[in-house]
């Protein structure tokens, strides 16, 4: 038996991190370093160099033969090109492991290969990729080896951003100058730096890898164009929070081990909703290393997956009929010396600050409802959104009651004087403690909900990088603090302008403010009466990245310039378009050539059935209708699959951009699920052995 995991022994010992820079860094090189880290300064040639040599020494007593640049391009992945450390021979045939400072802070992958939104033609092929000294470098072990993975942002040659982490480095550096501003004005003049940090909730499923290589439509899309519910899904409630099963406990196991050993938090894991579902949280980090963690988690599930004969699935909605994943992103702002913005304290009303923060946030939310919404958006996620699993379409935020009342205080009265304490709850059980319950109960049905000390951005599809989100929500609401403080500064009586601005920020932007059910078809209505937007697709969303009032938000803290955002959108438009052309050719290849046959097949042997039962002189009325209806449903399927056909070719021959993406949506996918319809009909006529791929059931209950 082996022995048991220590897991404080392994945590980081694959990071470079300041244990490690501490141990090989000379003392005045580690200060000079932590100084650029720790308040933003430009990085010294000098002491790049020094770093270089050092993390080389470091990864080569890991097993490291290799160095890359891991970066994030607008694929939504990631993306490495592998180095070796071994320099020129010399005279004698011999190398050297060598690492200089220059490769450590600047590479240079083909920028042409990569989405670009026509920022590059296919010849101007340089790009660059810059050391983000932010987040810790790490050895990566797999069949490749050990590798050192350095953590880089990826521009063009002409400075335009190629990727999701340089946007969302200028938004960090951005909420940062806005928040100083108005600790300030609060008298705080300790605080150096104030980081948002996030917590991202993981969603995914496993399912057999053996079953998994038998789903064409699984394997090139993610996610089951065809397939039948199972007499049993998830209404007996009785997968989440359950008994883990053994081989996913072991997997669970291994993940942790190689997510501990990359210095990533991962703290819970559980059953989900769906039969198959399984989540992972970590602690919080600061939101650009969250970010990179996260990246790290979806790829160490997939690796220790295959591993162990798995296959996780990270797509948004795997399987109709049960739910979809998501990725709950948690999102606070914090001091360098331990201050949360975010949170409340004991007394709300008394919490100046805070309420300010408050207000800010909810302006933030409500002017950019839109491109929060729009952060959110990618094919998968149009599967989910608004089901009775997931938050709605429609941007709302939920405060809890406690909150709530603080501000109907302000707004009616223009103070609030007191706050709801959460009541002492009696379990009525003798031997089990009385204990006190927190002031607000919580609402899974909101996009972006109040949860204590943080507010938690419900809408981000599983598979989706949590970059674009957070930039976002940096972006909001340093504009917000930036438009609060020019008034503020210039107040006369601090006092009184500071209440005037949180009630006249609450009064306007109230609407914003939803504490009930967001599945209800009430609050539909009651939004739409509130002028809030019902962003229903990705496509509709895309639009919200090239208004004018998003290029004049990111502008003004030079996170996009007007070009990158329009390039952003073209990207978008032809990602949604290639994706579901994807499907509907893999739907078409699944029909054409394995589910009508298979099912053409089976007819042939009812038929012949019925020939011989009336030959027998026995009644074959019962097969005689199962085959009447299961040739029906053939020539449906056959039908559609002509459809899906014709309109999947005109949708490939029209030119790249929006009016192609919004044919992909209202025709091709419609066309889709016109084929889906009967051939999921037929799966429950056709006898299993003529079904030439696992059920749903195979899938999701057989792991």
């Amino acid at each position: 038996m082996s022995e048991p995991l220590n897991a404080a022994e392994i945590f980081g010992e694959d990071v470079f991190n300041d244990t490690v820079m501490k141990e090989y860094l000379p003392k005045n090189i580690y200060k000079r370093l932590r100084k650029t880290i720790d308040e933003g300064k430009e990085l010294d040639p000098v002491v790049a160099e020094v770093v270089a040599g050092a993390m080389k020494d470091w990864a080569v007593k890991k097993g490291a033969t290799h160095y890359t640049h891991w970066f994030q391009p607008l694929t939504g992945v990631t993306a490495e090109k592998h180095d070796s450390f071994i320099s020129a021979p010399d005279a004698q045939g011999k190398v050297l492991m060598e690492f200089s400072g220059k490769e450590l802070i600047k590479g240079e992958p083909d920028a042409s290969s990569f989405p670009s939104g026509g920022l590059r033609a296919t010849f101007e092929a340089r790009g660059y990729t810059a050391w983000d000294c932010t987040s810790p470098a790490f050895v990566r072990h797999d069949a490749a080896g050990a590798i050192l993975c350095i953590p880089t942002a990826f521009c063009s040659y002409t400075g335009e951003a190629l990727d999701k982490k340089t946007p969302l480095l200028r938004s960090m550096e951005a909420i940062n100058t806005q928040a100083l501003r108005l600790l300030r004005l609060f008298g705080n003049t300790t605080s150096k730096k104030v980081t948002p940090s996030a917590g991202p909730e993981q969603e995914y499923f496993i399912v057999d890898r053996e079953k998994y290589l038998q789903r064409k439509d699984l394997i090139y899309t993610g996610r089951t164009l065809f397939g039948a519910m199972p007499p049993k899904g998830q209404e007996l409630d009785d997968h989440y929070f359950g008994a883990i099963q053994e081989r996913v406990a072991a997997f669970m196991k291994e993940v942790n081990e190689e997510l501990w050993k990359l210095g990533v938090t991962a703290k819970t894991q559980h059953n989900e909703v769906a039969p198959a579902q399984h989540e992972l949280a970590p602690i919080y980090a600061e939101v650009n290393v969250a970010v990179d963690n996260n990246q790290l988690v979806m790829e160490t599930l997939k690796k220790v997956a295959y591993r162990q004969g798995l296959t996780c699935l990270l797509h948004e909605k795997p399987f109709a009929g049960v739910n979809g994943s998501g990725k709950h992103n948690n999102w606070s702002i914090v001091t360098d010396d331990g201050i949360n913005l975010t949170d409340p304290g004991k007394n709300p009303h008394d919490n100046i600050q805070f309420l300010l923060v408050l207000a800010c946030i909810l302006k933030a939310v409500d002017t950019h409802a839109d491109l929060l919404r729009e952060s959110a958006a990618d094919v998968g996620n149009d599967h989910r959104l608004g089901a009775n699993e997931a938050p709605p379409a429609i941007i709302s935020i939920f405060l809890g009651e406690q909150l709530e009342d603080v501000l109907t205080q302000l707004i009616e009265t223009g103070t609030a004087t007191s706050s709801k304490q959460g009541e002492i709850l009696a379990t009525g059980v003798k031997t089990l403690p009385d204990f006190r319950k927190d002031a607000t109960d919580r609402n899974r049905t909101s996009p972006f909900a109040f949860t204590g000390n943080k507010f938690e951005f419900r809408m981000v599809g599983s598979s989706d990088s949590i970059a674009s989100p957070n930039t976002v929500l940096n972006a909001i609401v340093a504009e917000a603090f930036a438009e609060a403080c020019d008034e503020l500064e210039k107040a006369e009586d601090f006092e009184t302008a500071v209440h005037d601005l949180i009630k006249k920020y609450v009064i306007e932007h109230q609407r914003i403010v939803f504490n009930g059910n967001g599945y209800s078809d009430e609050w539909v209505k009651e939004a739409e009466r509130r002028g809030l937007p019902n962003i229903k697709s990705m496509v509709d969303a895309i639009p919200s990245l090239t208004t004018d009032k998003a290029v004049e938000l990111f502008a003004k803290f030079n996170i996009f310039t007007r070009t990158e955002l329009e390039s952003r959108a073209e990207i978008q438009y032809e990602a949604y378009a290639k994706a579901i052309n994807i499907e509907a050719r893999t739907a078409i290849d699944m029909a054409g050539k394995q589910l009508i046959p298979a099912a053409l097949h089976y007819t042939k042997s009812l038929a012949d059935t019925v020939i011989a039962l009336k030959a027998a002189d026995a009644d074959a009325t019962a097969a005689k209708k199962i085959l009447d209806e299961a040739t029906a449903l053939v020539l449906d399927a056959q039908k559609a699959l002509e459809l899906l056909e014709k309109v999947t070719d005109e949708g490939a021959s029209m030119e790249e951009g929006r009016e192609q993406a919004v044919y992909y949506r209202d025709e091709v996918k419609g066309a889709m699920d016109a084929l889906r319809a009967p051939i999921d009909k037929l799966e429950m006529i056709v006898d299993k052995e003529f079904w030439p791929m696992p059920s749903y059931g195979d899938l999701i209950f057989e792991v």
